[in-house]
């Protein structure tokens, strides 16, 4: 994602720590020692019991965060992500959940890459559609294993699957796993948000992308200092709809009135006249660095985010119905 000059200083000293282009064959070797390095660090779960976050399980959330930061580099076209993926898919078929795969080539600045989003299609009484969305793949740097950035995101949204797969609400819930958030080389309109890029187009050819009452974009929500500030791209009465929600569950002290620019995974829906919100806190020193690793991860805020998320989408049923 990219963001206003205000967080320029820390951009530079993650662009300073990059390494672009393609993998080559000894990714899996290099990976290895990432994932290991991310799991020797002591994590203990820090979760709320479910009963108090609306039985959204914070500890299953960061469960998956483990399995996905175990895999390693998780970067577009590589066997790092053809991994997560499987993993994603299995997942999401033993909650019961129908899942439907777009694979696409994406033009890159590294020519051609495979890239694919999964998509979980939960109908209800109304064909209105709720869309949620994470990333799952990781930057192209060395020995980045996404904890945060791709991770928590990705654990927050299989277990918003294993809560809503097989319940029927007002409106229907789609959760769409996107490919390809991260740039290649450098983040531009081009080169950045490959998949919700895809996904935004296809529905719109579908005609589908009208039925996309709202879009809900969870991005780095998992740092252990967690502060989600309201994103001023990001349509007001939807912002307003969950930052009144997390006032209303007591979150107030992770969701804070002062706003931030970001370009992320919601402009492709907000561009095509959709509206959109992203819940992302860029607040995280480790971003884009090789110390994005697991021991930065609280499965505490996974569940307040995954709380509020879940609650959210019975307000905007309210409203779109």
């Amino acid at each position: 994602m990219s963001r206003i000059p205000h967080f320029v200083v820390v951009a530079l000293i993650s662009m300073c720590a990059t390494v672009t282009g393609c993998t080559s064959g000894s990714e899996k070797a290099a990976s290895a020692p990432a994932a290991q390095a991310a799991n020797k660090a002591p994590v203990v779960s820090d979760a709320l019991p479910a009963e108090q976050t609306g039985g959204f399980d914070g500890a299953k959330a960061f469960a998956h965060v483990e399995k996905l930061v175990a895999i390693g580099p998780r970067q577009s076209g590589t066997p790092g992500i053809r991994l997560a993926q499987d993993y994603i898919r299995t997942q999401l078929q033993s909650f019961g959940c129908t899942v439907d795969e777009d694979s696409f080539d994406a033009s890159t600045p590294s020519g051609r890459i495979p890239m694919r989003n999964i998509l979980v299609k939960i109908p209800g009484a109304s064909t209105n559609i709720v869309l949620l969305l994470t990333h799952y793949d990781t930057k192209r740097q060395e020995n980045f294993v996404g904890a945060n950035d791709g991770g928590s995101s990705t654990g927050l949204m299989l277990e918003m699957a294993r809560q809503l797969c097989g319940k029927k609400g007002d409106v229907s819930v789609w959760i769409a796993f996107l490919d390809g958030e991260e740039a290649l080389v450098e983040w531009s309109d081009t080169d950045g948000t490959y998949g919700s890029r895809q996904m935004a187009a296809k529905l719109a050819v579908a005609s589908e992308l009208k039925r996309v009452k709202a879009v809900v974009l969870a991005d780095m929500i998992g740092d252990r200092d967690l502060t989600v500030k309201r994103e001023s791209n990001s349509t007001r009465w939807l912002t307003d709809v969950i930052w009144n929600t997390a006032r209303r569950l007591g979150y107030e002290k992770y969701f804070l009135s002062e706003t931030q620019s970001i370009e992320d995974d919601h402009i492709p829906f907000l561009r095509r006249g959709v509206p959109a919100v992203d819940l992302i806190d860029l607040d995280y020193p480790a971003w884009h660095t090789p110390n994005d690793t697991l021991d930065k991860v609280s499965a505490r805020s996974i569940g307040v985010v995954g709380h509020v998320i879940l609650e959210s989408v019975e307000e905007i049923e309210k409203k779109v119905r």
